[in-house]
């Protein structure tokens, strides 16, 4: 069975490999990009959710004809190393990517036959 399609996030991460899933959060589908962490910042939304599914009803930021844009280069998680945050943005870009092909179910059965 495919994972769950609402923990495939906006922005090409998957909720359930974050560390705060689920005891932090329930994932970015299921609370509908309101992550705990968007306050912190002055946010309601995380910003990819919010363009992406909230302004440009897209599933995902790979959906969109100005992917990559500077919102999705320019959002980076401040607990990782600079290497991290690049590596990081390297593996969403390319899984995005995957989605827009195949489709989000194809990109979840895909990771669990890789995983």
């Amino acid at each position: 069975m495919a994972g769950d399609i609402l923990l495939a996030a906006a922005c090409g991460l998957y909720c359930a490999d974050c560390e705060f899933y689920p005891e932090t959060c329930a994932g970015c589908g299921y609370i509908e990009g309101k992550p705990f962490w968007a306050a912190r910042y002055g946010m309601e939304h995380c910003a990819l959710y919010n363009c992406a599914v909230n302004r440009s009803s897209l599933e995902h930021c790979g959906e969109c004809r100005d992917f990559p844009c500077e919102i999705f280069l320019n959002l980076r998680d401040p607990n990782m190393t600079d290497e991290e945050a690049d590596a990081s943005l390297e593996r969403r870009k390319h899984d995005l990517l995957c989605r827009r092909e195949t489709g989000t179910a194809a990109w979840l059965e895909e990771r669990e036959t890789t995983d």
